[in-house]
């Protein structure tokens, strides 16, 4: 089988070189350019030249679970649904589907649990004694418009409380301005608030115009450290798409081919069914490898998407699809 269900991210996470980031280097950054409709192509041959089936397909959506930043981002948020979701992230798929599969022995769980920074201390408590990190949304999240040092403070403050990555928004119109100084030195103070806590870039690619601004985006937010970028906040009009991941993918492959660190990618809103997650991991397989289909170097970020992956895994055991309300989130 091509793609293993379970490496051992423990292990490959503790190998795993992090990015210590790099001078801004303008003349790379302006050579960038991105052919929408070259990209927009091949994209459009992901969903229809790539299918798996059967037992490779349950292979595929197990591994798809441990790339899930199960997220819970709403206004009326409460501790109680933190818990809840936490407890669907300690087990992520009913008993009788576990054990239906064989696939007890299996440590699946989802790659974070992803809240606002309020509840990171509940959610820590609630995954005490797992390994399953805590992510915290942070910089003003989703606008990132408030000031400096604001979002700074809320940085440390969702490190101190134990979440161990961090998802930082990007002011976007320091790209739309083409403002790459100030976009790179705000990453990289960033960078710097989170410490041993890992850092994703959200760009908001919905709203910064063009691939060409994205692609630019991605290399100098990579370039000031961070660990991961990120589409979306979920908030926009426009969310992840498989173009727009192109774009993004592209970039941390020539990244790597220039400095040999690895980068990870994080596509997030709209992403809420197995098909789709199946397009996305069809697309890094085949523009980075295999070795990037793991959890340090992927993840979705994702609220509902785990409950179609349940569904279709049910499907695979009595070939009758199940309603949503058998596989409840929180």
């Amino acid at each position: 089988m091509n793609l293993r269900i379970v490496d051992h991210p423990a292990k490959e996470a503790a190998a795993h070189k992090r990015n210590p980031g790099f001078p801004l280097d303008l003349d790379w950054v302006e050579r960038i350019r991105m052919n929408r409709s070259a990209l927009e192509r091949r994209a459009a041959t992901i969903g229809t030249r790539r299918t798996v089936k059967k037992d490779w397909q349950v292979a595929w959506l197990l591994k798809a679970i441990t790339f899930i930043d199960l997220t819970t981002l709403n206004s009326d948020d409460t501790p109680g649904r933190v818990e809840r979701l936490c407890a669907k992230a300690r087990h992520p798929l009913r008993q009788d589907i576990v054990d239906g599969l064989g696939v007890g022995e299996l440590d699946i769980h989802p790659g974070a649990v992803c809240v606002y920074h309020t509840f990171v201390k509940t959610a820590v408590k609630a995954l005490e004694g797992t390994n399953i990190p805590v992510a915290a949304v942070s910089t003003a999240f989703p606008h990132g418009l408030a000031p400096f040092e604001t979002k700074v403070k809320e940085i440390e403050a969702s490190v101190a409380d134990g979440a161990r990555e961090i998802d930082i928004v990007i002011e976007r119109g320091m790209v739309l301005r083409g403002d790459w100084q100030a976009l790179y030195d705000e990453v990289r103070a960033f960078r710097k608030a989170c410490g041993d806590a890992h850092i994703k870039t959200i760009l908001g690619t919905g709203e910064l115009a063009t691939l060409t601004n994205v692609a630019k985006a991605s290399l100098v937010c990579m370039l000031a450290g961070a660990d991961f970028i990120k589409t979306s906040t979920g908030k926009e009009k426009v969310n992840a798409n498989l173009p727009t991941s192109l774009a993004m993918i592209r970039m941390i492959r020539w990244f790597h081919e220039e400095t040999g660190i690895e980068i990870g990618y994080k596509p997030a809103g709209g992403i809420s069914t197995a098909k789709a997650a199946l397009d996305y991991m069809a697309l890094m397989k085949e523009e980075l490898g295999t070795h990037w289909l793991q959890p340090h170097l992927f993840r979705f970020g994702a609220s509902s998407l785990l409950t179609d992956i349940e569904r279709q895994l049910e499907h695979n055991l009595t070939g009758h699809y199940a309603a949503d309300y058998r596989q409840p989130m929180v």
